[in-house]
């Protein structure tokens, strides 16, 4: 995020067609995803949503710790390794 070049790594990108929504492929996704991140020996993850996903990532063990964020008015999360 150009906002935020001191936050890194981030998971970025993630995204599922409509069709196979609400399967438990996107959660899937971003799990794979933060767990790459810690297997690498980083304790930290990022991920920015819009304000109508960011409930998805909050259900899955992500915190918020910035909102309106940019032009896209974005919500920064962070997922730490457990």
């Amino acid at each position: 995020m150009d906002e935020r070049p001191q936050h890194t790594p981030w998971v970025a990108a993630a995204w599922v067609e409509e069709g196979y929504r609400r399967q438990g492929v996107g959660a899937a996704l971003v799990e794979h995803a933060a767990s790459s991140i810690f297997a690498m020996g980083l304790d930290r993850a990022y991920l920015c949503a819009t304000r109508e996903q960011r409930r998805f990532y909050l259900r899955r063990g992500w915190t918020q710790i910035e909102e309106d964020v940019g032009e896209r008015a974005l919500t920064i999360l962070i997922r730490d390794s457990r």
